[in-house]
């Protein structure tokens, strides 16, 4: 899925999981053909992740989703070049939903959920996104696509991380070879 109509693609593809959803298809690989499944897999994306943000649509609408796959896409496409990880980690590897981080409840969850979210090695049982996920960003006003860039742009930096939820909102780092002072 390249090239100028990309989104119009992904978009299509999450309009047609809404409606076989609609229909009663409970399954992820029943939402898409093989060929849909193919496109998703482009852009290191999974049949599991659009039908979590199609079963929870009432709560992670079409935009947060489009963000989280588009920034999946950007991470796989520049930094793994379009090859998957081997690696995928499952439920057991994540700390509990009560764990910690300098008395932040759910951080050390959501953490390792953006590593692997970013890498494509999330549990087929887990969502980035979930119903705990989403009350952890509406308690700190974080979007949960905001939170996975900020992530990919400081990687396992607790303390920044930590800072970040606190409220202290640094922009994020210039990427190398681009200058902020280029005019048009």
């Amino acid at each position: 899925m390249q090239g100028y109509h990309w989104t119009r693609t992904l978009h299509a593809l999450h309009e047609q999981a809404v409606r076989r959803y609609a229909e009663g298809v409970r399954s992820p690989e029943a939402l898409l053909s093989e060929a849909q499944t193919a496109q998703l897999a482009s852009i290191g994306a999974k049949p599991i992740e659009l039908y979590d943000y199609v079963e929870d649509a009432h709560s992670l609408d079409w935009s947060a989703a489009f963000l989280i796959l588009s920034i999946r896409r950007e991470y796989f496409l520049a930094v793994q070049n379009g090859i998957p990880s081997a690696r995928h980690y499952v439920r057991a590897d994540f700390p509990a939903k009560d764990a910690e981080l300098e008395g932040i409840r759910w951080l050390p969850r959501l953490i390792l959920k953006a590593h692997c979210r970013l890498r494509g090695e999330l549990p087929r049982d887990l969502m980035y996104g979930c119903g705990g996920d989403r009350a952890f960003f509406q308690k700190y006003d974080i979007h949960p696509a905001d939170f996975l860039r900020f992530f990919w742009s400081v990687g396992e930096d607790q303390a920044a991380i930590l800072a970040y939820v606190r409220g202290e909102r640094p922009r994020l780092p210039v990427v190398a070879g681009c200058d902020a002072s280029l005019s048009s």
